[in-house]
């Protein structure tokens, strides 16, 4: 389930956390047993509500087993602190588009909550060792907070965890998430073999030291090997989704996504820059051009009258930040219907449309905080001078998908990069629900709507400068022929 809790209040994310916790009990006369397997995803750079989410978690007597760490993506955990290619996370400019300065340790993001170091050396322990110092912690009512610098690091913190039962729940990134699956993969390959069930003790829970028990299997979604995924996402596409076009949402400004941009654009993608003005006005909306093309790329570009120069070879402005994600009522955005005055009788700004290199966004900065307050309900008041609403932005993005989507005649394909654009375009499709298919690559994620539609999602700051490619290709195979130049 996806709280879409990193901005909201810290007692609103706490609360979703506890009402995700209720919907998983099966028993509704006792939603406070722990019989359910818990895995709490979170930010790899620690951002958003974690203090406020593991107290919630941690509620009834529950263990709590926190490894944040994310190997794939060369962010690992030393000695309770989170680095990132070597370098620390508070010595780092990863927080850059944050109001807060970054935590100088993982302890130190849950703020008062009592915690226990696991160091590495305990992690690589004996599988026993590792769980006592596990267990220890949450008799003490501690976070138990491990270093982890690799997958096999995290295949043995969530062993060891598992092997404790649902008491222990578990709060990490995706590289967390990946080791679960393989655990779970495992774990069910092995009683579909005919393993004996592991002996259990009341309401399921695994007994001390045993193999756990397989969960619910709609429970069990392991990650497919990336070659396997891709042959999966392409044979997920049926005969019928082969003429469908692929729009394809740059909702992100890090340097690599220009490259990216660049590179499909080169396979003969059809390229619109939306001009961030008119997105944060309240006039005339921006309106896409018809959806003719197989693949359409849309980006963030500059102000209606800003100079647009071409860059060096795969440049970028660094002027404009990740979009951010301030949580905003679902009835904000729809497809037929957005807030503000009604738009005025006026011509649509015009839309680039590159057939080369991504031009760079001569834009103002924009507001990344969440402004939002008991004197602040809208997000929209104690911004910095000359700074522009990041949550209008992403509405106004959003609001422009939603529209092109709904005027196309027949179903179309999504990739949404940038976690936020994907939430909020999710939202003005109304997309409540996504079935799993496989992932692309790391981070690349083909997911299905109910109706059949593709969406690959991606976290902006993820994939090669081949990502977008390989997505596209993945989804549409020869939907486009790359220009060999001599």
């Amino acid at each position: 389930m996806d709280l879409d809790s990193r901005y909201r209040p810290a007692t609103e994310a706490a609360e979703a956390v506890r009402e995700a916790l209720r919907l998983s009990s099966p028993d509704e006369n006792a939603p406070d047993e722990l019989d359910t397997l818990v895995l709490k995803k979170i930010d790899s750079l620690l951002r958003g509500n974690v203090a406020a989410e593991i107290a919630a978690l941690a509620e009834g007597g529950a263990g709590v087993v926190l490894a944040p760490a994310l190997p794939i993506a060369g962010r690992v955990v030393r000695s309770g602190v989170v680095h990132l290619g070597g370098v620390a996370l508070h010595e780092s400019d990863a927080w850059r588009a944050e109001t807060l300065p970054p935590p100088a340790s993982v302890a130190h993001a849950l703020g008062g909550l009592p915690t226990a170091l696991v160091p590495l050396t305990t992690v690589r322990a004996s599988r026993r060792t590792l769980l006592t110092a596990l267990r220890t912690a949450a008799a003490a009512g501690r976070v138990a907070i491990c270093d982890a610098e690799t997958d096999a690091d995290l295949d043995a913190v969530v062993e060891a965890a598992l092997a404790e039962g649902p008491r222990m729940r578990l709060v990490g990134s995706g590289g967390l998430a990946l080791a679960l699956g393989r655990h779970l993969r495992t774990t069910l390959n092995a009683i579909g073999a005919g393993a004996a069930p592991a002996a259990t003790g009341k309401r399921g829970a695994p007994a001390a030291d045993a193999a756990p028990a397989a969960p619910p299997a709609e429970m069990a979604v392991a990650a497919p090997p990336a070659d396997m995924a891709v042959g999966a996402a392409r044979a997920a596409a049926s005969p019928a989704s082969a003429g469908r076009p692929v729009l394809v949402v740059v909702g992100t400004a890090e340097p690599a996504a220009a490259e990216q941009v660049r590179r499909l654009v080169e396979d003969g993608a059809v390229h619109h820059q939306l001009p961030l003005a008119e997105l944060l006005s309240g006039g005339a909306p921006v309106r896409l051009p018809p959806l003719t093309a197989p693949v359409t790329v849309v980006s963030l570009g500059a102000p209606s009258g800003a100079p647009d120069p071409a860059p060096p070879h795969g440049a970028v402005a660094t002027d404009t930040a990740p979009l951010p994600s301030p949580r905003t009522a679902p009835e904000t955005v729809t497809p037929a219907a957005a807030p503000g005055p009604a738009p005025k009788p006026a011509p649509s700004p015009t839309l680039r449309s590159t057939p080369g290199t991504p031009p760079t966004p001569a834009s103002p900065s924009i507001d990344t905080a969440d402004h939002t307050g008991p004197d602040r309900p809208d997000g929209e008041t104690g911004k910095q001078p000359g700074a522009v609403s990041g949550r209008r932005l992403v509405l106004g993005l959003a609001r422009v998908i939603g529209d092109a989507v709904a005027a196309h005649h027949g179903a179309v394909d999504l990739v949404l990069t940038g976690g936020e654009t994907a939430r909020r375009v999710l939202d003005a499709l109304a997309v409540a629900e996504l079935d799993p298919v496989g992932q692309v690559h790391h981070g690349a994620v083909h997911l299905a709507t109910p109706d059949g539609r593709s969406v690959v999602t991606r976290p902006g700051s993820f994939g090669d400068p081949d990502s977008l490619r390989q997505i596209v290709q993945a989804l549409r195979p020869h939907s486009t022929e790359r220009k060999v130049t001599p």
